[in-house]
């Protein structure tokens, strides 16, 4: 396996999260979007 596989996964991994954290936020707290 490649460097670049693994950091592409990594970053791949990250904005999966991230976007999961703010859809999240955004049906908890609607009133702040």
């Amino acid at each position: 396996m490649s460097g670049t596989g693994v950091i592409a996964n990594a970053i791949g991994g990250v904005l999966a999260l991230l976007l999961i954290g703010y859809l999240f936020v955004a049906l908890v707290r609607p009133e702040r979007f």
